[in-house]
């Protein structure tokens, strides 16, 4: 069983940005999104993924990912997936022993943009750099199976608090 322990922040500046190491565009669509379990499909560069997630909210959830045919992913995620697809463009930036993850997203969530540190285990010190700002782990509208059902574009406010 594998185990994914992250941990989500907000931006406070873009000093990340001149850190980049590696930049990965990725789209990625929901067959099933409830209480309890994910199942989306993710396309980047020439490579397609099953993901299967626990529900959890918080920084540990299970998680399981497969890859399949690219032309499989594509049809999955035309036909299949719910809209909007989330479409983000993923900056890796090393700090400290982390690579942090910086999903800049685009379409209806543009304008959006969220760190995340994974963990080997739970309660694992980590060093935050000096661009992470508040700590949005536990807000269930920054996770990408809540972007599509309810889109940045749609918040009330596009200003975090």
């Amino acid at each position: 069983m594998a185990l994914e322990i992250e941990h989500k922040f907000l931006i406070k500046n873009d000093e990340w940005k001149k850190h980049i190491h590696k930049s990965l565009e990725y789209k990625q669509g929901y067959l099933i999104s409830d209480s309890k379990r994910s199942v989306r499909i993710r396309l980047s560069e020439n490579k397609s993924w099953l993901n299967i997630k626990s529900a959890t909210i918080g920084n540990s959830r299970h998680e399981f990912e497969y890859e399949i045919p690219m032309d499989e992913g594509k049809e999955i995620l035309e036909t299949l997936c719910e809209k909007p697809i989330i479409e983000k463009i993923r900056h890796l930036v090393n700090f400290a022993q982390h690579t942090w993850e910086i999903d800049v997203f685009s379409g209806d969530n543009n304008g959006l943009i969220v760190a995340e540190v994974e963990l080997a285990e739970a309660g694992e010190d980590f060093a935050k750099p000096e661009w992470i700002d508040k700590e949005v782990t536990e807000d269930l509208r920054y996770y990408n199976n809540s972007l599509c059902k309810n889109p940045y574009k749609d918040w009330k406010s596009n200003i975090i608090k």
